[in-house]
């Protein structure tokens, strides 16, 4: 290879990587947040696990897995959503036994089942907004020893979430309430349309699933939200 070639083809790789670090922008809000809610639920240790590592490892995966230079920002960006989706959910479930309550643990035993399954979440999600978040008093929150709570972002969330009056989500701590009572598959959709910023596609195409299935499922969400602050 000549020196001109060896010169391109380093140019070519230097713009490959920083779509690669672009990319990863979104990431880490993301993984923030689903770390914050395992450890909420007691799925996993507290500050046990970090944000960046899970950065780091993916990005490793994605080079190791091979790569086309040419790959658009968008593809890339799935990629490395799908590495890291696929890594929170075997962390989650190799780190089970951390639940230290008979009802948290009934309760993440039925969703960890659910993720070896094909994702059926439709059905079993008109089920819960329907017998659960819509009727049901708050007497399960006594179950979880933490309630969740958005700190940051809000303005991703106002508008994601179509809520107008945030203050009104903290004040009655309406939203942690709301989030706690959320099986993890739904929630990860959830943050993956608030934290990671993705759309409707860009979201089934990592959980596999079809754009119209996230949105119904987005949709429930809101609604239900809508209701519990009248």
């Amino acid at each position: 290879m000549c020196s001109i070639d060896k010169l391109n083809d380093k140019k070519t790789q230097d713009t490959f990587n920083k779509k690669v670090i672009s990319a990863t922008q979104h990431l880490q809000a993301y993984i923030k947040h689903r770390l914050y809610i395992g450890e909420s639920k007691g799925i996993i240790p507290k500050n046990m696990y970090a944000s960046n590592d899970f950065i780091d490892e993916a990005v490793a995966k994605f080079y190791e897995g091979g790569y086309d230079v040419d790959m658009e920002p968008l593809a890339i960006k799935i990629k490395l959503f799908k590495i890291v989706d696929t890594d929170l959910d075997e962390l989650f479930k190799k780190e089970a036994f951390h639940q230290n309550t008979l009802s948290t643990n009934s309760i993440l035993e039925e969703e960890l089942d659910g993720l070896e399954e094909n994702f059926t979440v439709d059905e079993d999600f008109d089920f819960i907004m329907n017998d659960e978040l819509n009727d049901i008093s708050y007497k399960q929150d006594r179950k979880h020893k933490h309630l969740f709570i958005y700190e940051n972002d809000n303005t991703s969330l106002k508008n994601a979430l179509e809520v107008e009056d945030m203050s009104a989500l903290n004040s009655k701590n309406i939203l942690g309430k709301f989030y706690t009572l959320l099986p993890l598959k739904v929630s990860e959709i959830v943050d993956l349309f608030v934290f990671g910023r993705l759309d409707y596609d860009e979201v089934a195409q990592i959980k596999n699933i079809e754009a119209k299935r996230v949105k119904r499922i987005l949709d429930l969400t809101i609604e239900s939200l809508k209701e519990r602050l009248g």
